[in-house]
């Protein structure tokens, strides 16, 4: 089937599938968008999904996946459903033609996610993740001063995604938690680093029966290192994540609205020399540098509306969204090979160079 048509200045026709928990962010984003007109809300329980849309509203209600992918009007479709009916919900939409844009994670696998992004090349659609994390104007910043080389060569990236609860029952702390610390990575990289592989310790002192702790390690290609903390059993809660370059390093608080970003002008410099008196040994001369700090000042603006935005984008210029299926992809085999790593006890897994970039 040949993609949906689009008419330029023409809201695209859109249907969200899934009513439950963030479901309604994206109602009411698509809702609030020029660029998009929410036909449909589709979800096993009609009634919640009324209750959703509220009593006044024109947007249709059905609990027939089927019904709404037969709309010739719907041109697009937001994907909120558990990640394990990822598969044959957006394939349900591909293969009627339809754009799709896929809650995070891609898929409950690798091999489905691979599927997802096989059959949305043959069909010439869009597929997108919503990696909501990454349009946040804080992560565009970084994205931008990495991409741009203000912050320099990258040598470390530390982040901590902590709190109380909530324990999942179906997933450990990694597949809750990580996803969004791997998207921020995959966003922020400069084009020439990539992961290369990944380590994972776990740990469950409350007999959950998964991790409710864990810490990954992952190698990057151009040597350094980046380390993710994430943990459901933290009294307090913490998101900060450390971007450390060769010339500058910067600090991202995201529970910190007066001051997200901060970039350090201090660090180590370290020069070699010469030592023609000692059969030409290199000594390694280390200095300290300090200079100021500026914290940046961001435009606030809710992130699911810029990413809705890259979806209308995707789709009216055919070109990939910055978080594509792709991303998704890569994603999925850090999180698998970290489940691997899990099992075997903090083995370093190596990443397939061959995979889908």
């Amino acid at each position: 089937m040949t993609p949906p048509p689009t008419t330029p200045g023409q809201p695209i026709g859109v249907a969200v599938v899934g009513a439950g928990y963030w479901g309604p962010n994206l109602v009411r984003n698509f809702q609030a968008s020029p660029n998009f007109r929410l036909r449909w809300l589709c979800d096993l329980d009609v009634e919640r999904a009324k209750r959703v849309l509220g009593g006044y509203s024109t947007v249709q209600v059905s609990a027939d996946l089927d019904e709404i992918l037969a709309d010739p009007e719907v041109q697009a479709v937001a994907i909120a459903t558990p990640a394990g009916t990822h598969l044959p919900v957006a394939m349900a939409a591909l293969r009627a033609g339809k754009h799709v844009l896929v809650e995070k994670p891609l898929a409950a696998t690798y091999d489905e996610g691979v599927q997802l992004v096989e059959e949305a090349d043959r069909r010439g659609l869009t597929l997108m993740c919503d990696h909501t994390y990454c349009y946040t104007p804080a992560v565009l910043r970084i994205r931008e001063l990495l991409h741009g080389g203000d912050l320099g060569e990258l040598h470390f990236l530390d982040s901590v995604r902590i709190n109380l609860g909530l324990v999942q029952r179906d997933i450990d702390v990694v597949w809750d938690l990580a996803p969004h610390d791997l998207s921020i990575l995959d966003f922020v990289l400069p084009p020439d680093v990539r992961p290369v592989a990944v380590a994972a310790h776990g740990a469950d002192g409350i007999g959950a029966g998964r991790a409710c702790v864990a810490y990954l390690t992952l190698e990057l290609s151009n040597g350094s290192i980046a380390h993710i903390h994430v943990n459901w059993l933290s009294p307090v809660k913490i998101r900060t994540t450390i971007v450390g370059g060769s010339k500058k390093t910067l600090v991202w608080d995201d529970l910190n609205p007066s001051q997200r970003i901060s970039i350090y002008d201090r660090g180590v410099d370290v020069s070699a020399a010469d030592d023609l008196a000692d059969e030409q040994r290199r000594d390694m001369l280390i200095s300290y540098r300090s200079g100021d700090m500026v914290a940046p000042a961001l435009t606030e603006r809710e992130a699911l509306r810029t990413m809705v935005d890259e979806y209308a984008r995707a789709i009216t210029t055919g070109t990939p969204a910055l978080t594509d299926g792709r991303s998704g992809l890569r994603v999925l085999e850090i999180l698998q090979a970290a489940s691997r790593s899990l099992t075997e006890g903090g083995t370093m897994i190596k990443l397939d160079e061959g995979h889908m970039a």
